[in-house]
């Protein structure tokens, strides 16, 4: 995790609404750590949704006064330790245009030569977001630069500490008519609006009525239920109010989308920061952190805080025009509410998944009452197929082959019948597991570099389990020589598949695509897997006191046969009951899954 602090000057254009699928996190600035910021060139602002501080901690110094074209001038950025920083050159005649001249880095551990304008090293920025005191490089003053020149740079302490555009001495060319032009002034931030505290808590009862709602769980009260995530839009002529509530450790967001992916979309986030919530419109390009908007007319913002849960409400036009990243709302969308953790002013991804909408809505059309989904159609079916296939069906398959051999050994289809039993399970578990396995690809487009470990091991047991086929095609007759190797071979690789698969399930139910609520889920995992070893120690054991029963104990072949008969007869009994059981067990581990997945 980054450190909050540590978020600087970075400017980037972020995030896509599956993040909401957020990987919401409040700055342009804060996206780049590297100090890669070449899209703050120009205005050299931060969007961290702070105010600057206006009287400036650092200070500029230069080696001369006065240049000519050519000359190498070292610039010294210093002060009190800072994390961020962007430095230019700039007309001090013209504070508003493009940099001027070339940096030269003299210690490229520290600092890094940024490219703005098209011109090759006209700014630096930080390489790292580690603390320093003071940089220094060279400045190349260009053919044909202004009379003047002055330095600029915004500076960045800590995520809601900045200073925006410190004004250096100007330095001039020899020759020329005075400076008399003032110098460069911190760029003041737009006002920001007016928030009043709430008094009392959200309530239900024009849901479906007068107020378009979204509720998870369906249905749910935010006066009397903690856990109660719910949105309304109320229209009032030709603007709308909204209302959001939920638990959350430190923000909940809005989104509106196209599709249910995020990016591109029209955004609000209520961030606590201090004990106060700001309420702020961001917008979001791509799948990383959004990108606050200032000077947006959000009116009658209001929030209130109690025992964890956040509610805070604003109003907006239904349409904006002229006004960049807001969408019309007479339109339908994909509605998005995530909630996540902020230090410091600082939003973090979120934990899970966002809830989304099942289809496009309406909000300021005729009033309803729906829920969402934490986890898509496909992702859910996704998971239940694969917790049918390598929890129910191969798992049986498996004891019905090592240990049901004799017990179930009359012919069944020109087989024996647990041979047709443990083929049709391991059948069924290939097939769900390659159904399931296409699932996130249609789900994505392709394959997700985002999950971690867990597509790149269901990428091998998918492969074991063709392999598994293809072998099982090719089984050598009983007595053939090559009959023990393939024995090993198939018990080898299905039992690494399915170790393989366990740790796949153990790391798929964490991701936010299908984020298993609470902690019981690892502890049922947990016990699934004792469960099934469990099961397969006691039929080993059983198996083997059997087989030293039916030793020869005397030389009576009549006596030997009758109690081998009649253990054989009583082990059997044994087996199908502790079979009985653990199919039992087995399916109530399953059913438990499948049912938080079905809650999602």
């Amino acid at each position: 995790m980054r450190d909050p602090e540590a978020e600087d000057l970075m400017t980037a254009p972020g995030f896509t609404v599956s993040a909401f699928i957020l990987l919401l996190h409040v700055s342009f600035v804060a996206n780049y750590p590297s100090g890669k910021v070449t899209k703050s060139c120009g205005g050299m602002i931060p969007e961290h949704g702070h105010t600057p501080q206006s009287h400036p901690a650092h200070n500029i110094s230069v080696s001369q006064k006065t240049f000519r074209p050519g000359d190498q001038i070292k610039v010294t950025l210093s002060g009190p330790p800072f994390k961020g920083f962007l430095l230019e050159a700039r007309d001090a005649e013209n504070l508003s245009g493009p940099p001027v001249g070339s940096f030269t880095l003299i210690d490229s551990h520290v600092s890094q030569l940024l490219t703005c304008e098209d011109v090759q090293g006209s700014a630096v920025s930080h390489r790292s977001p580690s603390k320093k005191t003071e940089i220094k490089v060279f400045w190349d003053a260009p053919s044909g630069a202004p009379n003047h020149i002055t330095f600029l740079a915004t500076v960045v302490e800590k995520y809601k500490i900045y200073w925006v555009k410190i004004p250096g001495p100007v330095i001039s060319q020899p020759n020329v008519p005075p400076f008399t032009t003032p110098e460069a002034t911190i760029a003041p931030m737009p006002t920001v609006p007016s928030v009043s505290h709430l008094t009392r808590s959200f309530n239900a009862s024009d849901c479906g009525n007068k107020k378009f709602c979204i509720r998870s769980p369906l249905n749910c009260d935010p006066e009397k239920e903690r856990a109660c995530v719910f949105l309304s839009f109320t229209r009032d002529d030709q603007s709308v109010m909204v209302e959001m509530s939920g638990p959350s450790k430190g923000y909940l967001s809005v989104a509106f989308s196209h599709d249910r992916w995020m990016g591109d979309d029209d955004a609000y986030v209520c961030i606590l920061e201090d004990q106060i919530v700001h309420i702020q419109p961001s917008h979001l390009t791509g799948r990383s952190h959004p990108i606050m908007d200032f000077g947006d007319p959000l009116e009658d913002m209001a929030w209130r805080l109690v025992d964890g849960v956040m509610q805070c409400s604003f109003r907006r036009n239904i349409t904006l025009p002229g006004v960049k990243n807001r969408f019309d709302l007479n339109a339908s969308y994909y509605i998005f509410v995530a909630d996540g953790a902020a230090v410091d002013g600082r939003i973090h991804k979120h934990s899970q998944q966002p809830l989304i909408t099942y289809e496009k809505y309406n909000v300021t059309g005729d009033p309803k009452n729906i829920g969402g989904s934490h986890s898509l159609l496909l992702l859910k079916v996704h998971g239940a197929l694969m917790f049918v296939a390598w929890m129910t069906t191969v798992s049986v398959g498996v004891l019905i082959a090592r240990f049901f051999k004799p017990v179930w050994s009359k012919a069944l289809f020109g087989d024996a019948a647990w041979f047709q039993v443990h083929r049709t399970l391991m059948l069924t578990t290939s097939a769900l597991t390659f159904i399931a396995f296409l699932l996130p690809f249609i789900y994505r487009g392709g394959w997700n570099w985002h999950a971690g470990y867990h597509p790149y091991l269901g990428f091998i047991v998918m492969v074991l389990a063709v392999l598994q086929l293809l072998l099982a095609a090719f089984r050598p007759p009983l007595h053939d020589p090559r009959r023990q190797m393939f024995n090993w071979t198939h018990w080898s690789m299905g039992t690494a598949a399915r170790i393989i698969a366990v740790a796949a399930m153990f790391l798929g139910m964490d991701l936010p695509g299908l984020n298993l609520p609470g902690p019981w889920k690892t502890y049922a995992m947990i016990g699934f897997v004792a469960w099934h070893v469990g099961t397969e120690i006691i039929l080993e054991i059983h198996a083997y006191r059997l087989s030293r029963k039916v030793e020869i104990l005397d030389d009576d072949r009549i006596q030997i046969l009758q109690s081998f008969t009649a253990a054989e007869a009583e082990g059997y009994v044994f087996k199908k009951v502790v079979l009985a059981i653990y199919v039992c067990g087995n399916l109530t581990f399953l059913t438990m899954f499948l049912s938080a997945i079905n809650r999602l």
